[in-house]
């Protein structure tokens, strides 16, 4: 016997029987459930309020709550608090998953910030770029997963995330590789960061200056309006040396 084949027509039957139930369950509805709930499979992931749904339907409130329960018993909408309007509750189909927008994003469990989480991932990240001297999204990503210290999938959007959250807290600097010296290892263009230095800011007389990837480098000169004893660009990369 083939399971394979076996396994295959079971799942179609399944699936068969699924939609015929959904069928079903859409020819039984009243007139006013199937136009909320065509309605409300209109916005997919985004899900969508009572209030514009009131406003699409004109259906009195009395009236939309009670078709909502209807629709919510029958297991063919599920409500969901939003982390963008809180206190406002939204509406979709059970077979959507909520966008960012609704759950608040990948830092978000339950409705609440998980904190814990994201210390953990700053002072990793942290860890791997003062390790390394330079790394990127990718490299920080590696570092975590070898760590041992999370029990859930991490992903490259939540390390994106963090480290741009550490740019804005002063911790590092997102660099561009020119692909010398400590950027040797990255591909020249790549986003990278660097752990900032608390320490005494350097001359420009004393540094060379990594002004490759400058998009000011063709106006640059000793004596020009843009130069390196002037620039405050260059003096903010000093900074984390």
């Amino acid at each position: 016997m083939d399971f394979g084949v076996l396994f295959k027509g079971m799942k179609r039957l399944q699936e068969s029987g699924s939609s015929q139930q959904k069928r079903q369950k859409l020819s039984a509805l009243p007139t006013e459930e199937r136009i909320l709930y065509d309605l409300i499979l209109s916005k997919e992931n985004s899900g969508i309020s009572k209030t514009d749904m009131r406003r699409e339907t004109n259906l009195p409130i009395a009236a939309l709550n009670k078709h909502m329960k209807a629709l919510m018993n029958k297991s063919m909408v599920k409500e969901l608090p939003s982390i963008k309007n809180k206190g406002i509750k939204i509406y979709m189909g059970t077979e959507f998953e909520p966008s960012k927008d609704i759950t608040g994003g990948h830092f978000y469990s339950e409705g609440s910030l998980d904190t814990v989480f994201i210390d953990a991932l700053k002072q990793t990240c942290l860890q791997c770029i003062s390790l390394e001297r330079v790394s990127t999204c990718d490299g920080c990503l590696e570092w975590v997963k070898r760590s041992g210290v999370f029990t859930t999938q991490v992903t490259g959007e939540q390390i994106e995330e963090i480290l741009q959250t550490l740019v804005l807290d002063d911790e590092i600097m997102q660099m561009t590789s020119t692909g010398y010296g400590d950027f040797a290892s990255i591909p020249v263009g790549k986003t990278c960061y660097i752990c900032k230095s608390k320490g005494e800011k350097k001359s420009a007389d004393s540094t060379p200056f990594p002004c490759f990837s400058c998009q000011r480098m063709s106006f640059c000169s000793s004596d020009g309006v843009v130069s390196p004893t002037t620039c405050v660009y260059f003096q903010k990369w000093l900074d984390f040396f």
